[in-house]
């Protein structure tokens, strides 16, 4: 996560600019309205517009107990209605969605039916209270809307939905990535006392699983035709960690024909005595994970034809280390990299592996151990600019959702999604039609998910939500013209 190898430089300078900027002021116009009462009673706080497509919205928030603090710096849950007024005037919310759980404090609600292009008005409520907004102190966002409408306010507020993609719908790939299967604490700053990390709480299963278990029932209502998993895979490539992660996405599909998978820095090779039984790595320790995945003597990177789209899945970790420097593909690798997106040049194609190319627009300090060799980075984007039919390049281990287009190949999106296993916990859904596509982030829906989504966004004190969930709306939901006509539907 962003973070990890702060320098003492960059921990101080961002921990000044954060004490100037406390995230709980975010609930001061919630708990205004709260004291007014004179009494103790569910706060709703952190609303966010999640998902927006053409026809529907998803929207959650949280309802805490006024005046508690669960010892990460939130209130402690509380239990309590949860709705959504919406229309198309800001006076006239005249329509009326409740949440997938009708007492909860972890609330989620669908709006459907909507019009594509149309601008609505909302506001969401518990206990007759309006929901107070996420806030961005850090750097500049907008969790609740398309536009500024209401910020500053506990709402309405407003979005726009797009227009579908153009063309006839072809089929959806689910694209997920930090799984961290085996990880027990989350949220870890390079080791900085300052910031804890945080774990599940007792008598309940391990987050990571409930997370995967989440997304594997959520991505079901989709129907969705494939799924990439783009790297760290496991907390520290365990045999039995990727083994279980394995059960779990075995659960969507039959594996290299429905779901892919790729190395992240977490599931390098180790050494100890639980890889001793994994075969040599090719450049360090035992790799659990090419016996996992890539067994026998394929490499650890591919590229598939599914449904007339080449889909390239790299290893961004095929290089020696401990996994806290820059990504890279070994020389053979990108040298096989180049040679396939030539040979499909005109092909619409798809890249996912887990470093990004490029990191912007962070609200913590970047270091290269963020993103890919910038050198290599460089090459790459030269090399897109170059092959017309590459149109997405989906990344994760930033843990974030942000949507980059870099002027050295203005064709191809540089999509990074927010991380299975923690806050805001989920996946995004690409749906391919036949003169576009559209790319969704969708929250885990979950019970268990949701409640530990909303633990885990206290990670960094509180902070990780303006750096996790996206700044805007288009980072985590976006519509982009492209040419797929070349693509088929999915056979059965």
């Amino acid at each position: 996560m962003p973070g990890c190898d702060f320098t003492r430089r960059d921990l101080l300078r961002w921990s000044a600019v954060a004490a100037a900027a406390s995230p709980l002021a975010a609930t001061g116009l919630a708990r205004a309205e709260t004291r007014s009462t004179g009494r103790a009673t569910a706060v709703p706080v952190d609303l966010e517009l999640v998902t927006l497509t053409e026809d529907r919205a998803v929207i959650t928030w949280y309802t805490g107990e006024s005046g508690t603090d669960d010892g990460l710096g939130r209130m402690v849950p509380a239990p309590a209605d949860g709705e959504v007024r919406y229309g198309t005037h800001p006076s006239r919310l005249n329509h009326v969605a409740g949440g997938i759980s009708s007492h909860t404090p972890y609330h989620h609600v669908e709006l459907t039916g909507l019009e594509p292009g149309r601008t609505y008005y909302y506001e969401a409520r518990s206990n007759g209270r309006r929901a107070a907004p996420t806030p961005f102190t850090l750097i500049a966002g907008n969790a609740v809307g398309t536009s500024a409408y209401g910020l500053g306010t506990n709402g309405p507020f407003s979005f726009t939905t797009p227009q579908p993609p153009p063309g006839w719908f072809l089929f959806s790939i689910v694209l997920c990535n930090d799984l961290h299967l085996g990880e027990t604490v989350a949220g870890l700053v390079g080791g900085q006392p300052q910031y804890p990390g945080i774990s599940q709480l007792p008598g309940l299963p391990p987050y990571p699983e409930v997370m995967i278990e989440s997304l594997i029932e959520d991505v079901a209502r989709l129907g969705p035709a494939y799924l990439l998993a783009a790297g760290d895979i496991s907390a520290e490539a365990v045999p039995a960690d990727l083994g279980r992660a394995g059960h779990f996405l075995r659960r969507f599909g039959r594996y290299r024909e429905d779901w892919f998978v790729v190395r992240g820095n977490h599931d390098r090779a180790h050494t100890g005595d639980p890889y001793a039984a994994c075969r040599a790595g090719q450049w360090q320790g035992n790799d659990c994970f090419h016996d996992a995945y890539f067994p026998g003597d394929e490499p650890t990177y591919f590229s598939a034809d599914l449904s007339g789209l080449h889909v390239i899945g790299l290893d961004t970790y095929d290089k020696p280390g401990g996994g806290g420097d820059a990504g890279a593909l070994s020389a053979e690798q990108l040298s096989w990299f180049r040679a396939d997106l030539a040979a499909h040049r005109d092909q619409p194609t798809l890249v996912f592996g887990h470093h990004p190319l490029v990191v912007e627009e962070s609200a913590f300090p970047t270091s290269p151990s963020n993103a890919l060799d910038a050198t290599q980075a460089a090459s790459i984007l030269d090399t897109y600019a170059r092959t017309p039919g590459v149109f997405l390049h989906h990344a994760g281990h930033t843990h974030r959702n942000h949507r980059t287009v870099s002027p050295a190949a203005p064709g191809v999106t540089l999509q990074e999604v927010a991380a299975v296993k923690e806050y805001p916990g989920g996946f995004s859904l690409l749906r391919l039609h036949t003169e576009g596509y559209a790319l969704n982030f969708h929250k885990s829906r979950g019970e268990q998910a949701r409640a530990w989504s909303e633990r885990s966004r206290q990670e960094i004190l509180g902070y990780w939500p303006q750096f996790a969930f996206g700044n805007t709306v288009a980072d985590r939901n976006t519509v982009v013209r492209h040419d797929l006509s070349g693509l088929r539907r999915p056979r059965g």
